[in-house]
């Protein structure tokens, strides 16, 4: 176990990427983005307050889509 202080001790450095411009999409990435975005809004737009809270930080409507279902399964609207 590395002591603090320790010049040998390994450093955790988190990952960066680079998030690109809309310049750098191609069409086909800029619509598959659009298209994301509608469906999470229309996802969202029909959610409860507690599970909207609950999954407003997801970054996908697949994300989203699947913890919802997750989450209504057993309730009386059969998702």
């Amino acid at each position: 176990i590395p002591e603090p202080g320790d010049a040998e001790r390994d450093v955790n450095v988190n990952e960066t990427f680079h998030e690109q411009t809309d310049d750098e999409l191609s069409k086909s990435e800029l619509k598959q983005i659009e298209a994301d975005d509608q469906a999470i809004q229309t996802i969202l737009l029909g959610l409860p307050e507690d599970i909207y809270a609950a999954v407003d930080s997801y970054e996908t409507a697949q994300e989203i889509w699947l913890r919802v279902q997750q989450m209504m399964k057993g309730s009386d609207i059969g998702i």
